[in-house]
């Protein structure tokens, strides 16, 4: 059984709405701080509000880079990622460029990992490539883990969150069947309660992407509970 303290630690807490302000930034940061969740997932923009906000605390920041389609030219996520790290980001959630993935592409598609890859690597940064898996056959969803895992990358991921559908079982299993020995892979999307978050970490998942983790985490049972907590 999965402890709600255990859970938090797996947690990428997403804060990557449009809309989001910077109260609501500094908000979501003293509340993973408090949880104790893996890392908190922002804006580039929002990478040095809440790297301020969560020092001295053992969360870390991770930033997204060509979010939410992955379109951006493969020097500009690069550039995104240098600067983040910059801030002080220490994972990279990347979205690859799936439209020249589905045109068969993968050179460029692997091109496009590496230049985030090489700037995380010499920083010792975490990089995470969103798949989209919601677009992709399971065939497709296999070749797209070898991809990553050729270029460099630390985990594959499921989803954006803006995408058609979420993360499903039957995605992370192809995942986790294909590269779940060498890579992490991350779950996110449509994770809501405390059972869905507890069902991809018994599935294999290392990381899930979530929004509602208060949420999540009060759905614990009483026998998950810390006492910590």
């Amino acid at each position: 059984m999965y402890t709600r303290q255990q859970v938090a630690r797996t947690i990428d807490h997403a804060v990557l709405k449009p809309f989001a302000t910077v109260q609501e930034v500094i908000d979501n940061a003293k509340m993973c701080a408090r949880e104790h969740v893996a890392s908190m997932c922002v804006r580039p923009c929002d990478v040095a509000v809440a790297a301020e906000q969560l020092a001295g605390s053992d969360v870390v920041v991770s930033v997204v880079a060509g979010f939410p389609h992955g379109s951006n030219c493969p020097q500009t996520k690069a550039a995104e990622a240098r600067l983040a790290i910059e801030q002080g980001a220490r994972e990279i959630d990347m979205v690859w460029n799936i439209g020249r993935f589905l045109s068969g592409d993968y050179d460029y598609v692997r091109k496009d990992i590496e230049a985030v890859v090489a700037e995380a690597r010499r920083r010792g940064v975490l990089v995470k490539v969103i798949m989209e898996t919601c677009w992709l056959s399971p065939e497709q969803i296999a070749k797209g883990c070898t991809i990553c895992e050729a270029a460099g990358a630390d985990f594959v991921k499921t989803s954006t969150g803006f995408g058609d559908g979420p993360a499903t079982p039957e995605a992370i299993d192809v995942m986790l069947r294909t590269v779940g020995g060498r890579l992490g892979v991350k779950a996110s999307g449509g994770i809501r309660t405390w059972e869905t978050a507890v069902g991809y970490l018994e599935q294999g998942c290392k990381r899930l992407g979530v929004a509602a983790t208060e949420q999540v985490l009060s759905g614990a049972p009483d026998d998950a509970k810390d006492e910590s907590y």
